[in-house]
C-alpha cells in the first residue's frame, strides 16, 4: 500500500519495486495499490481478492496513514481476513539501502542530512530521528535529520548547521520512497551531492517481505 504520487516517475518507481518484490518471492501473490493520487485504489484492488491479505504500508514511519487510513481500508473489506504490517522504518535494511544510494551519488562526504517528508505526528518524526541514528552507525559519520514539511529543521537548515559545525562536504540522503515533489525539494537543500530516493532497491524489497512475514506470523 503506497501513499501515491501524481509524478509519473514516482508511480513507475513503485511498480519497479513491485517487480523486485515479486522476483524475490515468486511463490507469493503481490499487488500494489495507492492510498491517494494514483490508481488502483485499495477498494478496487481488495474487491477482487479472497482469503487472508497482508497490507504492507510502503511508508517509512508511523503516522496518520498507518494509524487511520489502513485500518479503514481493512474495515471496508469485511470479506477478507486482513492483517496490517508495521511501517517499513526505522530498520537496518534501510540504512543499507541509503548507504548504497549515497555511494551511487558520489559518497556520503563528511556528514549527511537525512531528508524525510516530515509529519505532524511526533512519533513519525521520532522514527526518522532513529533512522538517522542507524544510518550514522552504518556510515561512521554524523547524520542529521531534516524535514521537508510539518517539522523542523528543514534539510537546508540541517545542512547549514552541519557546515557551521565544521563539516564541508555534506550529502543529502532523501528518506523517500520514490521521485516526486519532495525529492525535488530535497535536491535544493544545499548539499554537495543528493542521492536518489530509495526506489526499487533490493534491500527495500527485502524489507517489504520481512514486514509481510512479520504480520503473517502474528
Amino acid at each position: 500500500m503506497a501513499h501515491g504520487t501524481r509524478d509519473p516517475q514516482g508511480v513507475a518507481s513503485y511498480y519497479q519495486l513491485l517487480a523486485e518484490v515479486r522476483a524475490q518471492r515468486p511463490g507469493t501473490r503481490v499487488e500494489l495499490a495507492f492510498l491517494d493520487h494514483a490508481e488502483p485504489g485499495p477498494a478496487e484492488l481488495l474487491a477482487g481478492l479472497r482469503g487472508t491479505v497482508v497490507l504492507v504500508p510502503l511508508l517509512l514511519s508511523t503516522g496518520f496513514h498507518l494509524q487511520v487510513d489502513l485500518p479503514a481500508v481493512a474495515a471496508a473489506a469485511p470479506h477478507l481476513r486482513t492483517r496490517i504490517a508495521p511501517a517499513l522504518g526505522p530498520h537496518p535494511l534501510l540504512a543499507d539501502a541509503l548507504e548504497s544510494r549515497l555511494t551511487e551519488a558520489g559518497g556520503p562526504g563528511d556528514a549527511v542530512v537525512l531528508a524525510a517528508a516530515g509529519s505532524t505526528d511526533p512519533a513519525g518524526n521520532a522514527d526518522t530521528a532513529r533512522m538517522a541514528e542507524l544510518l550514522a552507525a552504518r556510515l561512521g559519520r554524523p547524520v542529521a535529520p531534516g524535514y521537508l514539511c510539518a517539522a523542523a529543521p528543514t534539510p537546508a537548515e540541517a545542512v547549514a548547521a552541519l557546515r557551521a559545525a565544521g563539516h564541508r562536504r555534506i550529502a543529502v540522503a532523501p528518506y523517500l520512497m520514490a521521485p516526486g515533489y519532495f525529492a525535488r525539494r530535497a535536491e535544493r537543500s544545499g548539499g554537495c551531492v543528493t542521492a536518489a530516493p530509495l526506489g526499487a532497491h533490493a534491500e527495500l524489497a527485502r524489507l517489504v517481505l520481512a514486514r509481510y512475514d512479520q504480520a503473517l506470523d502474528g
